[in-house]
């Protein structure tokens, strides 16, 4: 078993504490360090919008003169957009790929149906998904928050065995993240086969934010409540430097 995922010590009070020689964090820095990974990991307030934008602009221009074809060209044009501007500042383009993506396939499905609401219908049935995912992955006790964020504070998976606290908490963040995407969709789903196009796409466009803070903010209250993270790579480095001390 590698450091990255050692069993936890036979003290069941070291089991939740951070490695032995790093310095204590007080919960203001714990604080920050937490807010500072979520904004990382779910790419802030840019995503945010890059996410928002190609939706927007297909339903506001579907609104005015009902043609699917230049709504659809209009929506993945702008996506695009946003992935050229990324590329040419050197940003990270992984919130803005997925947005192309995402936006590429609404467009390919509602072509292929004639139907505009089809637009919506993969990212509808992507949450479904990311909400069955995240219930069923802390069920089965590997919550999905716990993989998605712990390479980004650098305790890979430490926290299954080494950190029972950050267990908890990160199987509390998934639960949250599901049940609110599954709420959403409880909303959209039915507006589907009930709704006109622009109704589905307006409240779609309105539900694109909200649950998405509301999923943010419980997971930083959780995660700010927990144990440090067990750094892993420093524990590695200090490994390799001792072994390199003893030859």
């Amino acid at each position: 078993m590698t450091s990255i995922d050692k069993p936890a010590t036979t003290d069941p009070n070291v089991s939740s504490r951070a490695p032995e020689g790093a310095d204590p964090q007080t919960d203001a820095e714990a604080r920050a360090v937490t807010e500072a990974a979520l904004f990382e990991a779910f790419g802030g307030v840019r995503g945010m919008v890059e996410t928002v934008v190609p939706g927007l602009l297909f339903v506001t221009i579907f609104t005015i003169n009902k043609d699917l074809h230049v709504s659809a060209i209009a929506a993945l044009a702008v996506s695009l957009l946003l992935v050229a501007v990324r590329l040419i500042r050197r940003d990270t383009v992984k919130h803005a790929f997925s947005g192309v993506f995402g936006v590429a396939f609404g467009v390919v499905f509602a072509m292929m149906t004639g139907n505009a609401k089809d637009f919506y219908l993969p990212g509808m049935l992507y949450t479904l998904g990311l909400a069955v995912a995240y219930i069923g992955t802390s069920v089965a006790g590997v919550p999905l928050i716990g993989l998605i964020l712990g390479p980004v504070f650098k305790e890979n998976l430490s926290w299954r065995t080494r950190n029972p606290g950050r267990k908890s908490a990160y199987t509390k963040a998934s639960y949250a993240w599901g049940f609110i995407l599954l709420a959403k969709c409880a909303i959209l789903f039915p507006l589907y086969w009930w709704a006109d196009t622009t109704q589905l796409g307006w409240v779609l466009v309105s539900l694109k934010i909200p649950p998405f803070l509301l999923a943010v903010y419980l997971t930083w209250v959780f995660l700010a409540k927990a144990p440090a993270p067990i750094d892993v790579f420093a524990e590695m480095e200090a490994e390799e430097a001792s072994r390199e001390q003893q030859r």
